[in-house]
């Protein structure tokens, strides 16, 4: 079964096309890298493949989007399937908000552990052992205010973890990281790939792609720009055609780094 199939597909809002003609096929248990400029359309992509925003469809068009191998997807189904950690999600919570419960949240998709919620003994055991793969069981008591960066990206991530999703969605997962935690963070997408979560990670900066990732997407004015072997894309003169502008590519240990 594949994890995500796009044939065509295209997204428009107020009459421009943001996403364009995208053909793309994730396989399950397939980890990649999508990289690309601001603007490039990575995080309407990822929204697609959500579930949070619907693709273009026209009686003569030929479109096909399927996630987790179905045309007609329940969105609660997909979420529960791919977690995600991104920026936009670690602001969003209120201050007060306890650690377990910014974990225990993932069960229902929400910013909060609300009183019309039910916690069950088993949703506690599992965010205990989300908490313990994450190292951040010792934070459980803790409220979200704080927390530095690194611990709040653990906490999402054991978050994003808790329904044991098949495949994890990382938006930018390094951002405001220093040079070492976000070394400690690329270890770790190691580890949990080899544990058998599928990532995707969306990123402007090579060194965020764990050594595990072979494939990647490149995206450029709304459309795949190459897709293939990291070995083979992340080169001077490749990324020079995805920036338009001159960039060099070094490589150090399996970690890609690219500057002017």
């Amino acid at each position: 079964m594949k994890t995500l199939e796009m044939r065509d597909v295209s997204v428009v809002r107020n009459g421009k096309r943001i996403l364009d003609s995208i053909d793309l096929s994730i396989e399950e248990n397939e980890s990649v890298a999508v990289i690309g400029s601001n603007g490039s359309g990575k995080t309407t992509l990822i929204k697609l493949l959500r579930g949070e925003i619907n693709p273009y469809f026209d009686e003569d068009s030929p479109a096909i989007m399927r996630i987790f191998g179905e045309d007609n997807w329940n969105i609660f189904d997909v979420r529960c399937k791919m977690g995600i950690v991104s920026m936009d999600l670690q602001n969003r919570f209120g201050e007060d908000t306890l650690v377990s419960e910014v974990i225990a949240s993932g069960f229902f998709g929400s910013l909060d552990v609300f009183r019309n919620m039910s916690v069950t003994p088993e949703m506690v055991s599992r965010v205990n052992g989300a908490a313990v793969m994450m190292g951040v069981d010792d934070l459980l008591d803790r409220r979200v205010e704080g927390l530095s960066l690194g611990e709040m990206r653990r906490v999402l991530i054991a978050r994003a973890l808790v329904t044991e999703p098949s495949t994890l969605v990382m938006d930018e997962p390094m951002t405001g990281l220093d040079i070492i935690m976000a070394s400690k963070f690329r270890r770790m997408f190691d580890i949990l790939i080899k544990a058998g979560v599928s990532l995707i990670i969306v990123t402007h900066d090579l060194a965020d792609i764990p050594d595990s990732i072979d494939r990647i997407i490149m995206m450029k004015e709304g459309r795949i720009f190459a897709d293939g072997e990291k070995d083979s894309l992340l080169t001077s003169e490749k990324m020079t055609d995805l920036y338009n502008e001159p960039i060099k590519v070094e490589r150090n240990n399996g970690t890609y780094r690219m500057h002017q």
